[in-house]
């Protein structure tokens, strides 16, 4: 449903580290780079994108979630993210409240915005250590 979207990031450096690997994991690499902006995607299409934050107030937290193909990919997201340095939110597990089969991790980028990577068809047996 979203076609492209983008957050700016009061630590660009940080920012561009953070996600050249953990959306790396998810198969999606920078397509576009001006820059000040760099646009992620796969297959020619940038569509997500990070900026420069030029204001000096701390950036509002968003949510994003990011689509994974499998349960390794929620759990190789979240390695990632922890190695790089980023909080934990939640680890990988089952989201029943949510509906049969959502499977997802949560964490906090440098900015602090909420990133999740889920999948969708998660069979009712998956554990944490799936």
């Amino acid at each position: 449903m979203i076609d492209h979207f983008g957050i700016n990031c009061s630590d660009f450096e940080a920012s561009k580290r953070f996600y050249d690997g953990v959306l790396g994991i998810l198969g999606h690499s920078r397509e576009m780079d001006f820059g000040a902006a760099i646009g992620y995607g796969s297959e020619g299409k940038p569509a997500f994108w990070i900026s420069k934050w030029p204001g000096a107030e701390p950036n509002r937290e968003m949510h994003v979630a990011f689509a994974a193909p499998d349960l390794a990919t929620v759990h190789a997201f979240y390695d990632k993210a922890m190695e790089l340095g980023a909080e934990s939110l939640h680890a990988p597990r089952l989201w029943p409240e949510y509906h049969p089969g959502y499977y997802g991790a949560f964490v906090r980028d440098p900015d602090g915005n909420n990133l999740e990577a889920v999948c969708h068809d998660a069979p009712p047996e998956a554990t944490a250590a799936s």
